[in-house]
């Protein structure tokens, strides 16, 4: 049997009660680990630095750093961590700029947990992808 490491995520929201569903949900997946979580996009790219984690799900709105410009900074200084976005309606319009920024995934907050369970394993596959063969 093959065993894997769980996918290291941290939450950068700065809705308290959003992060704490959110770090509910992934306690329900035993392939998923809650790393970190951040109220803005400064502290995640900061706890980046600390915890190392392979996925950052990233809301867009938050005040210090907003979502796309702390997604540019983490996949610059840190390419092999992997960011799925996550927005409320209002959001959608910054999709295409996460996007650009670097992130894996554009979510809707009211997705459902196997859509984001699944968007966050396949941002982990991206970020073994984009590794050359030495670092994995």
């Amino acid at each position: 049997m093959i065993t894997t490491d769980p996918i290291r995520v941290l939450i950068a929201d700065d809705n308290d009660l959003t992060r704490s569903g959110l770090g509910v949900f992934l306690e329900a997946f035993d392939d998923l680990k809650l790393v970190g979580q951040a109220a803005n996009g400064l502290e995640a790219f900061q706890l980046c630095e600390r915890v190392h984690p392979d996925v950052v799900l990233m809301d867009l709105v938050m005040p210090e750093m907003d979502g796309i410009t702390a997604t540019r900074a983490i996949r610059q200084s840190y390419p092999n961590i992997q960011v799925v976005v996550l927005t409320g309606f209002g959001g959608q319009g910054l999709a295409p700029g996460a996007l650009r920024a670097g992130a894996a995934a554009f979510l809707l907050k009211n997705a459902s947990i196997d859509e984001l369970a699944n968007a966050i394993r396949a941002a982990r596959v991206t970020a073994r992808l984009d590794r050359s063969p030495t670092e994995q």
